[in-house]
């Protein structure tokens, strides 16, 4: 089985005050075997000093970057500038950005592809409204999503996809256990369709509204290779005790 993958999306939170809360996940996830793979988004202006200081069993990762290695792009960062901060993966195609910038899947494509150029892990964001889902399309649309948003020859080990549906992120609202299975079951068959049997290797990790209390039985079902943390992550408590629902 591959390990899990718990991965912590700060948004726009985060000043310099709250880097002593990586470095205490860091300490405290030394008192035990790496079970999961750990992984922090904080804003572009923490990532650097949070590489720094998070310990051998903590990654920090970044939100979003750019799909042009330079250039006249004012305001943006690309793949290859979060590398050399010290990042090593990147959240691409998150609905948020999809909704608020407008980014299209061609567009996430090419931004995972920069990320894997880079070498960075991209984790590619796909899931369906709230209309989708009560319209019986939800399956489609995560589907055409991900024809869309994984770029074409990308190595199983590249990347992973975040299954979110958008109706559940910040809501409060979660799948029921059966929904999360059917959904990730059709990423997979997806991917293995698109990829053949390395396909199997891809985590696809759930994300919206998780929390300590969700967060067990949630990992528990099939195909799910880990979790997207929003709210909680900025919650050392509530986070730490995911990372050990991944990794009991």
């Amino acid at each position: 089985m591959t390990r899990p993958l718990v991965v912590g999306n700060w948004k726009m939170h985060g000043l310099s005050a709250q880097l002593a809360d990586i470095e205490a996940l860091g300490v405290s996830m030394t008192d035990r075997p790496a079970k999961a793979d750990v992984l922090i988004c904080p804003p572009f202006t923490l990532i650097e000093r949070a590489a720094r200081i998070a310990g051998s069993f903590v990654a920090i990762g970044a939100q979003n970057c750019h799909h042009e290695t330079s250039g006249t792009w004012t305001g943006e960062i690309s793949a290859r500038m979060l590398k050399d901060s010290g990042a090593s993966a990147v959240i691409v195609g998150h609905s948020e950005r999809r909704q608020h910038q407008g980014e299209s899947s061609e567009r996430v494509a090419a931004k995972a592809n920069a990320a894997v150029a880079a070498g960075l892990l991209a984790i590619i964001c796909i899931g369906e409204t709230q209309a989708e889902r009560a319209g019986g399309g939800a399956l489609d649309a995560c589907a055409a999503q991900l024809s869309l948003s994984v770029p074409k020859g990308i190595a199983a080990s590249a990347f992973a996809i975040g299954y979110e549906p958008l109706w559940a992120i910040g809501s409060g609202q979660v799948p029921t256990a059966a929904q999360i299975t059917e959904m990730h079951g059709h990423i997979r068959q997806c991917l293995v369709a698109r990829l053949g049997a390395s396909g199997n290797a891809v985590r696809i990790v759930y994300g919206g509204s998780v929390k300590p209390a969700n967060a067990r039985s949630i990992l528990a079902l099939s195909d799910v290779g880990g979790v997207l943390v929003g709210g909680a992550s900025l919650k050392p408590d509530e986070f730490e005790a995911i990372v050990r629902a991944a990794a009991p």
